[in-house]
This record gives structure tokens, sequence and C-alpha cells, in this order.
């Protein structure tokens, strides 16, 4: 998706040094990652990268967020508040924000930050792709995710294969003590499922970092094909 940018002209840069606060906000889910500050060369350098750039006011120089660590941020949009003079960034975050590790600089504390009502809480996938990234760059010895990737797709798929079957039967499993009126039986299946969808979605995960692929991919596929919604057939 190429970035809606603006034209660094239109921003009301103050007196020198000419900065403007510029708010990081995650596509996915909305959430304010980060506050930093831009000058005319940093919007120039995120407009032609696709990388979100600031200007650091401790070192005096250009910063492309995330060049040592890797979790830079890829550009979605840009918009300028009614004053000209601060700056909106929507971003997709390729791993954590925060020098703490944590998803947001607003994350306080080592505790996750609980799921807002109505959320099912996908931001914490950012923190498990992050992990099986790293694994996948270090191969480091004793790593199950390591083992996975050595063993090159066949082995990250057969994986695949065998947790989607594993799914089905738990659904089943599921599905029989509802009909039966088995309410022990159920919350067993029910935690069975569960255990066995967090595995396939974990061993997808290792397969598309087998083939290079980042999640974002698969949801911008995502996005395509939800679409806007759509009025209800006539009768």
């Amino acid at each position: 998706m190429s970035p809606v940018a603006i034209n660094p002209g239109t921003v009301a840069w103050p007196e020198p040094p000419g900065l403007v606060p510029a708010v990081v906000q995650d596509r996915a889910d909305g959430r304010v990652l980060m506050l930093a500050w831009v000058d005319r060369e940093a919007l120039e350098a995120t407009l032609a990268t696709g990388e979100v750039h600031f200007h650091s006011r401790s070192r005096h120089q250009l910063w492309h967020k995330g060049e040592t660590s890797g979790n830079v941020l890829h550009l979605v949009s840009i918009a300028l508040d009614c004053d000209a003079d601060a700056l909106l960034l929507t971003v997709d975050p390729a791993g954590p924000t925060c020098h703490r590790g944590t998803k947001s600089c607003f994350d306080l504390g080592e505790a996750p930050v609980p799921a807002t009502a109505g959320s099912q809480g996908f931001a914490w996938l950012e923190t498990l792709w992050t992990t099986i990234a790293e694994r996948a760059a270090t191969r480091p010895a004793g790593s199950y995710t390591a083992k996975l990737l050595d063993g090159g797709v066949d082995a990250a798929g057969r994986k695949v294969t065998e947790e989607a079957t594993e799914v089905l039967m738990a659904a089943k499993d599921d599905a029989a003590a509802e009909l039966h009126g088995d309410a022990q039986g159920r919350d067993a299946a029910r935690a069975a499922l569960g255990g066995e969808a967090a595995d396939l979605l974990f061993h997808t995960l290792v397969l598309l970092a087998e083939r290079g692929v980042e999640p974002a991919a698969v949801l911008d596929v995502l996005r395509e094909r939800h679409g806007p919604a759509r009025p209800p057939a006539s009768p």
C-alpha cells in the first residue's frame, strides 16, 4: 500500500530547530505507539523511504526508527492537524516500538496491557511474531522454532497440516459434547480446541517466517477481501 503523503511545505515549521511533534498510531488497532519530533529532513526521509524517520533531540541528528533493532515503522499515511504544526503517522510496526520491548511507549510496567472491551487482543501477536523472526535470524541451539525453520518448508508445512487436522477433531469433539449436553466434557473440549487453534496459528506463522512472508502481507489480503460493508440484497 502506498502511503498517503503530504507536502513538507504545508507544515508550519517553527523557528529553529524547526521541530513539530509526531504522534505514531498503529494501523491494526489504533493504539498510540509513541510520540517523537520531526523536522523537514526527517519528514522528507520518511516520505522517500516509506519508513518513519525522526529528529533525535539528544543526538541532534536524523533518526531512522528501528535502524539498529530492526523494529522499523512502515508508513501507511500522514495527517496534518488543523494548525499544521503536528503530525499523525499511521504505521505498520515491525515489532515492538518501545526500546523496552513493549508494543507501545505508553505500556507501563511489565504486565501486558489488557484488551479493551470488545477487543480480542490480537495486538499481542506482534510479540509472538517478533520472537519467531528473532529465532529465524539467530537460529539458537535448542530452540523448537529454529529446529522447524532448519527443516525447511516441508517440516513447517507438515506441522501446519497436522495441527489443522487436530483443530478439526477438537471442534468435532466440542460439537459432540454440546449435542449430548455434556457440560463438563464440553469445557474440556473447548479448552482443547483453543489449544489446537493456538498450535495451528503458531506453526502457520513459523511457515510464513520460513518463506520470508510477513504477516502484514496476509492482513493486507484480508483487508482487501473484507472491503466496504455491502447493503443486503433485495428480496
